[in-house]
């Protein structure tokens, strides 16, 4: 079974930067697909970012585009998540996940998160 730990969050300013790490051990990661979600309070878990592991195919939901950046590192076994121009409403619970639907997830034992706040 994967497990995947999310860090890097933060509390920051509008307009700021932070990178989110997800990490994981006991597989080889570059063989795994690997997707970004958050939940906001009062709000639905939401996908944010995927990195395919066939092709190297990149995915963002349409509020992130040109402000994130997915990629990976598979000497550190990590995936990461370049936030630039951070706004209030990107804050959430962030969470890495092996797969980038959640209909795919159903059965998926999610980690605690990284939290990120963005001030206005």
């Amino acid at each position: 079974e994967v497990h995947l730990v999310e860090s890097g969050g933060g509390l920051v300013q509008a307009g700021g930067s932070l990178r989110l790490s997800c990490t994981g051990s006991g597989f080889t990661f570059s063989e795994y697909t690997i997707g970004w979600f958050r939940q906001a309070p009062g709000k639905e878990r939401e996908g944010v970012s995927c990195l395919s592991s066939n092709d190297g195919d990149t995915y963002y939901t349409d509020s992130v585009k040109g402000r994130f950046t997915i990629s990976r590192d598979s000497a550190e076994n990590a995936v990461y998540l370049q936030m630039n121009s951070l706004k209030p409403d990107d804050t959430a619970v962030y969470h890495c996940a092996p797969a980038c639907a959640l209909v795919f997830l159903s059965r998926y034992s999610w980690g605690q998160g990284t939290q990120v706040t963005v001030s206005s």
